[in-house]
């Protein structure tokens, strides 16, 4: 454990040249110092978090953290103040979302953004259809989309369907595999599973487990702790706009956890734990 107190978009920029990545070893993505202001409220300071191909990074924090700028900074939504952005060995400035999407960082937002009046193969090529001169190719854009899901072994009983006729679960599966279409090497996942059932959030964990075995860097924010225990290799903490801690996952409890995002050493959960440790039953 480590603890530290417009329509279209310009291309993303590149810079020197960082590192020459080795699979597994170098990460894809790196953020030192980054910084955000709005106005008089400080954001983000010297906020520094690194992805691994292969791994799944989860990032937690209280309600006003800093999460959601983070992320938004790394999707090309808002640019960094201060700071430096480094993907997969160069070091990049993302003017746009759709200069995100083309350096190969993929978002999938909390909202989804899908069209419920759309069927899945529409939704999958939203933006991005394929076509011979100017007709759409739908049979090739429908057998990629079952490729796709079938790679996924995500379970539909039609890509033909509406979106608006899926479960909550189907409907997730479906945005995060449209941010598969351009073969991202980083997918950031902003709260997949908030308002599913059980078994709708075990779909979505067992994906992001399939994302992680096909080699992409996946960045978790969630609020669901034992989500993140279940699929995270490593968690960064941000606290107030900083980094508030990092842990391997094998490495931290639940506890300490809910410790780092709150900066409480004594708080309930700590209290139960103790108890429970030393024997005690509830109180009474």
């Amino acid at each position: 454990m480590h603890v530290a107190c417009p329509p279209c978009f310009p291309p993303a920029q590149f810079s020197n040249k960082v590192t020459t990545m080795a699979t597994g070893k170098e990460p894809v993505l790196t953020l030192t110092g980054i910084g955000k202001r709005f106005g008089a409220v400080q954001a983000l300071s010297d906020v520094s978090i690194k992805v691994y191909p292969g791994e799944v990074v989860a990032l937690v924090g209280d309600n006003g953290a800093g999460k959601s700028v983070l992320v938004k900074i790394m999707s090309g939504v808002y640019q960094a103040d201060e700071g430096q952005m480094v993907f997969d060995g160069l070091t990049v400035r993302v003017n746009g979302p759709k200069a995100a999407q083309a350096l190969g960082i993929a978002t999938v937002f909390q909202d989804l953004a899908l069209c419920d009046n759309l069927d899945v193969v529409a939704n999958l090529y939203l933006g991005q259809e394929v076509s011979t001169t100017s007709v759409l190719n739908e049979v090739e854009m429908e057998k990629q989309s079952w490729e796709l899901l079938q790679q996924l072994s995500v379970k539909l009983p039609s890509v033909r369907i509406p979106v608006a006729s899926l479960s909550g679960g189907q409907r997730q599966s479906v945005a995060i595999a449209r941010s598969l279409v351009g073969d991202p090497k980083v997918v950031m996942l902003d709260e997949p599973t908030a308002a599913l059932g059980v078994a709708q959030t075990a779909e979505v964990l067992n994906l992001i487990e399939r994302l992680r075995a096909r080699g992409h860097g996946v960045l978790l924010v969630s609020h669901n702790m034992a989500d993140v225990q279940a699929v995270a290799d490593r968690i960064y903490v941000l606290r107030l706009g900083r980094n508030g801690a990092d842990f391997n996952i094998g490495e931290v409890t639940t506890e300490e956890l809910v410790a780092a995002i709150t900066g409480a050493s004594d708080n309930v959960v700590t209290q139960r734990a103790q108890r429970a440790q030393h024997g005690q039953g509830q109180p009474e």
